[in-house]
């Protein structure tokens, strides 16, 4: 007779167990972080040291082990963005939240392909990414108002200006990992006025052998 009743609490996982599913979720956030969501559960498994089935059996598959990954950092920048709304100065704040976005995701692509691409599939991520939306467009609105920012900057081009940065983060990754700092700071140059004070360009720009050797990454990985 089975003794187990709807108000039983759930079998607490044995120590191999646990173990087996934190190397499981760490090998996945290594892995997210370097490659992005294309990775399969065959990767995660081989780096985790596991196999397959033994991740299968802790996570039905890998939306649930994406959202499992990304359910702090998702509400980590709900946090980031209604600081920086709360910050006195409001083109400090806007700076403060857009250096945290550049930051986070420039050097986790798979948390950027979450916030900036990802799909709305992932029920549990999106409301929670979705709070973040309102309170960009405030941000961008108190710094317009404000006067720290170019009247017809809306809160659609801040996403779409940390997407720009992203983006060039990973095309120079190979030679430069840091160069989106620079580039960060071009951006934020270009959507202040006059009477605010421009950031300065601490990082130098890309060469020319840099950029042949970033294009030439970026063919030699598509082929592959």
């Amino acid at each position: 007779m089975n003794h187990t009743t709807a108000g039983s609490p759930p079998r607490r996982l044995r120590a191999d167990a646990v173990r087996n599913q934190q190397r499981i979720v760490e090998a996945a956030r290594q892995l997210f972080a370097e490659r992005g969501l294309e990775i399969t559960l065959d990767d995660v498994a081989e780096r985790a040291g596991v196999g397959v089935g033994t991740v299968y059996r802790r996570f039905a598959g890998k939306q649930e082990l994406i959202a499992e990954v990304f359910a702090a950092n998702v509400s980590d920048f709900v946090i980031a963005a209604e600081t920086a709304a709360t910050h006195p100065d409001p083109w400090d704040g806007l700076v403060q939240f857009f250096e945290y976005a550049c930051t986070h995701l420039a050097t986790n692509r798979g948390l950027s392909e979450v916030m900036l691409e990802l799909d709305n599939d992932l029920a549990s991520l999106a409301q929670v990414r979705d709070r973040i939306k309102p309170t960009v467009a405030a941000l961008v609105d108190r710094a317009r108002e404000a006067g720290a920012i170019q009247h017809d900057i809306e809160a659609s081009d801040f996403f779409a200006l940390v997407h720009m940065v992203d983006a060039l983060a990973e095309f120079a990754k190979p030679v430069n990992p840091d160069i989106w700092k620079r580039y960060q700071n071009v951006v934020l140059n270009g959507v202040r006025t006059d009477a605010t004070p421009r950031r300065p360009l601490t990082a130098p720009a890309l060469t020319d052998e840099q950029i042949e050797m970033a294009k030439s990454h970026i063919c030699t990985a598509r082929k592959h």
